[in-house]
């Protein structure tokens, strides 16, 4: 198969969950002998155009400089990425476009695509907004909301990363619209053989520094835990728009001294080093599609914490008491859960965590998403035969 990502970030370029998906799946859909190319923002110097560990990554377009206004993603980057990318996605042909539904635009860009040179459109989710567009944008929120609504009619085949997702995609009106769940994998032999990072720490955050994420609540959380653990240790990875709002927090707090901000590890060995010389992984996050780092700190052995809210899909990945918690957004319940954690010291829940991590093994879910692309081409090829795609599914009943 010929194979074509569509996202506004590539790793390793940027670091995020979606961006590591693509190029996870790319490189071993590779090892499996397609073709595979991702279109994104040129975040390299030299040729528009290179292969890299066999995947062919095509710069559209130089990066928005100002990607985040305010803290709040730019409307103008996604419209641009998107009118940069219709006429070179266009130039070459396809067996199937996966466009990552965030932020958008793009999509729209590879619907045009889809129909002109008839290749299936596979849409993948990693969340939906629905009224969450109206906290985030106020009254401006009713655009985000009808936009990403439109976005969702755009396929009629759609991935979602979460049971969660699909049930939100579902809850907004999907007709009968095919909606398959393909969870991210996570590379379990490669985290099997890196090595404790040599500084220890009691708790540790992986993740974009954005207020979804609450890393405000961690630092506080710290803060409450130093009545009781006076040196305890917690790190933070990662960067983002509240940098320095985070770090001057840590300082008011008096906790500077038991925080440490590493920023953005260019090497994801080395967030995953870090990973093993700790204890306990909190991640307050209140809106994940999926929460890859959650199941990543499994594989390492932590148990982990999670927040119970309705935008959470990272509680889809978190049996209570087995391989973690699912908390209330409340700095004195993570707190004592975190005390429980550092107290106890139990081995055998570190084991549990190592088991469940197994399940999102990559060889399991490439042969998925390959199924899911293979089942698409042959659709395409049977509406010779059966006319449009409700003319197929009258023809399969």
């Amino acid at each position: 198969m010929k194979i074509a990502y569509v996202y506004d970030s590539i790793y390793p370029y940027t670091f995020g969950g979606l961006e590591k998906r693509v190029w996870d799946l790319s490189t071993r859909l590779v090892d499996l002998g397609h073709e595979v190319h991702i279109f994104g923002p040129k975040y390299w110097s030299g040729e528009d155009i290179f292969k890299k560990e066999g995947v062919y990554l095509h710069g559209v377009c130089k990066p928005f400089k100002a990607r985040y206004v305010k803290g709040r993603r730019s409307i103008w980057w996604p419209i641009y990425f998107g009118l940069k990318l219709l006429p070179i996605l266009l130039k070459e042909k396809f067996e199937i476009i996966d466009c990552q539904n965030f932020p958008y635009f793009p999509c729209f860009s590879a619907k045009i695509v889809s129909i002109t040179r008839r290749t299936p459109l596979v849409i993948t989710w990693i969340e939906i907004w629905g009224d969450y567009w109206y906290q985030y944008l106020g009254k401006k929120g009713a655009l985000g909301k009808f936009i990403e609504k439109m976005t969702v009619l755009l396929s009629w085949d759609m991935i979602a990363i979460s049971e969660t997702t699909k049930h939100q995609l579902i809850d907004i009106g999907i007709g009968n619209r095919n909606v398959t769940v393909v969870p991210i994998g996570v590379e379990l032999e490669s985290i099997k053989w890196v090595k404790p990072a040599q500084q220890i720490s009691d708790v540790i955050f992986v993740g974009r520094m954005i207020k979804e994420k609450n890393i405000d609540l961690l630092i506080k959380v710290i803060s409450l835990l130093k009545n009781k653990f006076p040196h305890i240790k917690a790190v933070i990875i990662g960067d983002g728009p509240e940098n320095l709002a985070l770090r001057k927090l840590t300082a008011d707090m008096g906790v500077a001294d038991n925080i440490r901000f590493l920023g953005f590890l260019e090497d994801h060995n080395d967030v995953i080093a870090h990973l093993k010389s700790s204890r306990c992984f909190v991640f307050p996050s209140t809106r994940e599609g999926f929460g890859i780092v959650v199941i990543e700190a499994n594989a390492c052995g932590l148990p982990v914490i999670v927040i119970n809210h309705p935008q959470n899909a990272a509680c889809d990945l978190v049996v209570e008491g087995q391989n973690g918690f699912i908390c209330q957004f409340n700095e004195a319940y993570i707190a004592n859960k975190i005390s429980d954690i550092l107290i106890k010291q139990n081995s055998d829940f570190r084991t549990k965590c190592i088991e469940h991590a197994q399940k999102y093994n990559w060889s399991i879910i490439v042969e998925k998403i390959e199924g899911v692309y293979t089942g698409l081409i042959m659709e395409r090829d049977n509406s010779v035969v059966f006319g449009n795609k409700e003319g197929r599914r009258e023809q399969g009943k």
